[in-house]
C-alpha cells in the first residue's frame, strides 16, 4: 500500500504512474480539495478540517511493507517507528538511521523562525531533477517493499 499526504504533494501523479504500473493500491489523504482519481488503485480520503487529521489518519495505518510519501517530518517519523518506507517529494529516503536529525533539525529550524520574524520561508523550490529523484526512489522502495 501507498500512504500519500497529499495536500500540496507535488508528485500525486507520478505516484499514480508508478503505483499503477507495480499494481499497487494507493491512498491520496487530504482535508479536500482533490478530485477523486478514476484509477480503480487509488482511493482518495478526505479527512475532517483540523490539524494533522491527514497525517493521524496515516500514521495511524501505515505499518511494513508500505510506503507514505510526506514531506511532514513528524508523520514521516511515526510510520518508520512503525515499520513503513517513507519518502520525501524530492526523492530522499527517511529511515531509522536519518529521521532522528530531520526531526531535530527541523524543530530548530521551527525555533530559528519564532525568535526573528525576518526568517520566514525559505527553500528552495521543486525542480525537475526533484521529480526524477523520487520516480527513481518510489521504483526502489516498492522493489523493496515487495
Amino acid at each position: 500500500m501507498i500512504y500519500v499526504d497529499a495536500d500540496a504533494c507535488p508528485v500525486k501523479a507520478e505516484v499514480e504512474r508508478v503505483a499503477t504500473r507495480h499494481g499497487v493500491k494507493t491512498v491520496l489523504v487530504s482535508n479536500g480539495g482533490l478530485r477523486p482519481a478514476r484509477n480503480p488503485l487509488v482511493e482518495s480520503v478526505i479527512v475532517p478540517e483540523g490539524p494533522d487529521a491527514a497525517d493521524i489518519w496515516i500514521a495511524d495505518r501505515a505499518g511494513p511493507g508500505d510506503v507514505v510519501i510526506t514531506s511532514d517530518i513528524p508523520l514521516a517519523a511515526k510510520c518508520v517507528a512503525a515499520g513503513a518506507r517513507v519518502l520525501k517529494p524530492d526523492g530522499e529516503a527517511l529511515t531509522e538511521r536519518n529521521v532522528g536529525a530531520a526531526l531535530a533539525t527541523r524543530d530548530l529550524m521551527a525555533d530559528l523562525r519564532a525568535a526573528d520574524p525576518f526568517r520566514q520561508g525559505g527553500g528552495r523550490g521543486f525542480t525537475r531533477a526533484d521529480r526524477s529523484r523520487f520516480l527513481d526512489a518510489l521504483e526502489r522502495e516498492l522493489r523493496r517493499a515487495r
